[in-house]
This record gives C-alpha cells, sequence and structure tokens, in this order.
C-alpha cells in the first residue's frame, strides 16, 4: 500500500451494495411501537396504508436484517453516480498537524449534491408500483425535496414540496433546481393548507417555518387528495434510514480495500439518515459482536440540540400532531428553532433506532454553535477545496476537533465523517460568515 492509494478510494459499479442494512435486527432490544395519534395505541399496517405504499410499510416494521435492493434502483443508484469515492483528507491532516488519519464519503457527487437520492429513488419507485400519482413532502435545507423532485421526475410521479419558509428565502436557488425537475414548491407555513394558514394567522401572517410544520402542510395535503397523493419522509423514519445504509456499506468494503478500520464515524445529524446510513452498517458490528472498536459521534447543532438536551420519550413527528406518535428524543413537536443556515438540522425529534442507540449509550453525541461549525467549513474549503453544505459543517468540527484530541495525545486514530452534501447552494450563507454577520 503506497500513500498515493489512500488518497481516493474508489468502486466499480458492480460493488454498489445489492442489499440495504436493516438496523432492527441486530438492536439490544425493539423500539417501543408506533402510536396511533387518536387511540394511542400501538399502530398496524393499515394505520399507515393512508399516507404510505404497503412496500415501504412493511420495510418500515421489517425485522429482517438485510432487504433486496430491487434492479431498477440499483441502477438508478449508479445512474446517480453510486459508488461514490472516499477520500484521506491529507491536506487538512498537514494543517492541523496531527498524527490522525481523516476520511471522508464524498455523498456530494450525486445530481442533487447530497445523499438524499438514496431514499427518493427507492421511495419514488415504490410508490409508482403502486400506482400512486403523486408525492407530497416536506425540505429543510432543499435538500430533500431536491433529491425527491428528481426521483419523480424518473418515476413519473407529481411532487409538492412544502419548503420551510426560512430556508425558501435563504436558498432561491434550491426552489429552482426543484422546479427545473418539475416539482411544485410552496414556502411553509403556507396558504394551500388548513394548518398552515392556521399557524399563519396566529402569527400575524408571518412564520420562519419548521420542518414539524412543513410535514404537517404535507401530510394534511396527501390526505386530502382522494388517493392520488401518498406522503414521503427524507428522514427519521426506520425505511429512510435503511435506504442510507447504501453508502456506509460502501465505505466498509473501501475502507477493507486499504486494509484499515475506522476508529472514529462522524455524521451530522437532524433527523438522523445520514448519520445512520454511514454509520449503521459498522455500527451493525459491534452490535453482533464481531470485529468493531468504533465509537460513532452524531452532531448537531446547539439552535436544535435534540440528542443532547432533548427528552426520550413519544412524540408526534409533526407540529399539528398528525403523524403517528413515536419513541424519541425530541424537543418538543411545536418547537421552533432559531434560523440557522444548516436548515436540514432544525428538526425538533429524532429518528427512534438513533435515539435508543444514544438512550443505550451505544452513540455519542455533540452539540455546536454555527459560526465554529462554519469556520470548521471554511477550512476545509481552503484545505481540501469543496465547499460542504452547512449541515456537513458540523460534522467536519467534530472531526477537527478529534484530530487536535490525536495531537496532544499522539494517537494514530483513523477518523472518518460523512460529507453529506456541497454547499454551493447555501453561499449566502458562507457570505454572512465571512463578512461577520453570523452568530
Amino acid at each position: 500500500m503506497t500513500d498515493t492509494d489512500e488518497i481516493k478510494i474508489t468502486l466499480e459499479p458492480d460493488e454498489v451494495p445489492k442489499r440495504w442494512y436493516n438496523i432492527q435486527a441486530d438492536l439490544p432490544e425493539p423500539i417501543a411501537p408506533p402510536l396511533n395519534p387518536g387511540t394511542k395505541e400501538p399502530i398496524g399496517p393499515e394505520d399507515l396504508s393512508v399516507i404510505f405504499p404497503m412496500n415501504l410499510i412493511m420495510q418500515e416494521m421489517s425485522q429482517e436484517r438485510y432487504v433486496d435492493i430491487p434492479d431498477e434502483i440499483r441502477e438508478a443508484y449508479i445512474h446517480l453516480g453510486r459508488p461514490t469515492p472516499l477520500y484521506r483528507a491529507r491536506r487538512l491532516e498537514k494543517l492541523l498537524k496531527t498524527p490522525a488519519r481523516i476520511y471522508y464519503k464524498r455523498e456530494d457527487m450525486s445530481f442533487t449534491g447530497s445523499h438524499k437520492p438514496n431514499t427518493a429513488i427507492a421511495q419514488a419507485y415504490y410508490n409508482m408500483k403502486e400506482g400512486v400519482e403523486a408525492l407530497t413532502t416536506e425540505t429543510g435545507a432543499g435538500q430533500w425535496g431536491t433529491a425527491l423532485a428528481l426521483a419523480g421526475s424518473m418515476f413519473g410521479l407529481d411532487i409538492d414540496v412544502f419548503m420551510v419558509g426560512i430556508s425558501y428565502r435563504q436558498k432561491p436557488y434550491r426552489k429552482i433546481i426543484m422546479e427545473l425537475y418539475g416539482a411544485n414548491v410552496v414556502s411553509s407555513p403556507s396558504t394551500r393548507t388548513d394548518f398552515g394558514n392556521k399557524v399563519l394567522k396566529e402569527n400575524g401572517g408571518e412564520h420562519s417555518g419548521s420542518l414539524g410544520i412543513a410535514i404537517s402542510e404535507a401530510i394534511e395535503t396527501a390526505v386530502k387528495s382522494d388517493g392520488r397523493a401518498k406522503y414521503s419522509l427524507g428522514s427519521v423514519l426506520n425505511h429512510v434510514l435503511m435506504h442510507q445504509t447504501v453508502l456506509g456499506q460502501e465505505t466498509q468494503a473501501q475502507f477493507e480495500k486499504i486494509g484499515v478500520k475506522p476508529d472514529i464515524m462522524i455524521g451530522c445529524v437532524g433527523g438522523g439518515s445520514n448519520f445512520a446510513g454511514f454509520a449503521y452498517p459498522e455500527l451493525g458490528r459491534k452490535l453482533r459482536g464481531e470485529d468493531s472498536n468504533t465509537r460513532f459521534i452524531g452532531v448537531e447543532p446547539t439552535a436544535c440540540p435534540t440528542l443532547t438536551k432533548g427528552e426520550f420519550r413519544y412524540d408526534y413527528g409533526d407540529t399539528a400532531g398528525m403523524t403517528p406518535l413515536l419513541m424519541m428524543y425530541t424537543l418538543g413537536h411545536e418547537f421552533v428553532p432559531n434560523p440557522i443556515h444548516a436548515g436540514g438540522l432544525r428538526y425538533h425529534g429524532e429518528a427512534p433506532s438513533l435515539s435508543l442507540l444514544k438512550k443505550l449509550d451505544l452513540i455519542e453525541a455533540i452539540a455546536y454553535d454555527q459560526l465554529p461549525a462554519f469556520e470548521a467549513g471554511k477550512v476545509f474549503t481552503e484545505t481540501e477545496g469543496l465547499v460542504p453544505a452547512p449541515e456537513s459543517n458540523y460534522a467536519i468540527k467534530a472531526a477537527i476537533d478529534e484530530a487536535l484530541i490525536c495531537k496532544k495525545t499522539g494517537e494514530e486514530k483513523v477518523i472518518a465523517f460523512n460529507l453529506s452534501g456541497h454547499g454551493m447552494m447555501d453561499l449566502a450563507g458562507y457570505d454572512d460568515y465571512m463578512n461577520n454577520i453570523l452568530t
């Protein structure tokens, strides 16, 4: 193995995983069942059929360790750039003067610039197979909405996106891309739904929005569509996190290719999908008692500290209280975070599986203010040449901090993080940072 072999570790298209990994098969204890919002009793598949296709409902409840990926989805993954490369951040290591080795998985290379197509493609495919004509969804920073808009164009589905109001105003070019893919995009809260009108009326016609509010609007629209539309979620639920494990399985194969094992795996955390997709395959090895001593660190903003300051209890996934009650870490379904630039991390709750893992101390969680996160992103851009998404900056900040600890201790740890998206549509945030407006 030479030094140049570790600059960029690639796989061939035929090495794209053929199965998704389902961590529910390996959890030390089962996830508490979702509850019907009306009866407060555990829900069954029929309770979810109004908003989800049956294939995804079965995946949501599956206890099988692996679920086969249909050929059409796998072909779409390859078309969109899978497998993605794993890079070593040598210039960043040199700047930090650390003995640690830092690697990052490049999920910024998809057509939409993030990891989100890994589940958007799957969800659009299964809905298309069931004869669904349209999907409704929410989006924070716009990465999820863009991915579902692309997936809808690939599988012939109409897409309605309720984009959190502050991100709608901060990131107008994401709206344009969604519309280029054929989606209809509205700022949330909106006048299109009863709940959106209610929120606007209660707040004098203005509101920065939240993912919880946007979810409520999207679900209301799907429920009132007379069966034409279903709802699609970009994070939190078991099937969504499972779809993302293609990226974590690729990462495992890439480290095996160079004979390296990660000591620390890091991902930013909003609802949990990119962290889970990156970490769950390796965490599954640890849960099964296989050869893995890896630490797993989820990083979130102090503006929305769900894992670090939330309560572990049942709560709604949306603000209006339309979703099933989920056992998770939550800040309360009516919580509205400050309008930070990392819109994808502004969610009041956390994926039930990830919440359980945190409760059992199988993962760690830390939180940063957005200013040091942007500082880390600027350092990464200067050394590695890539402009990260504001969400990814939180993972970068944690990776830098861990590398600096190694500088003090002299340990040659292997640190890996998920570069979950690029920041080319987030330059207004970087402009605020460089002009000392960001707080």
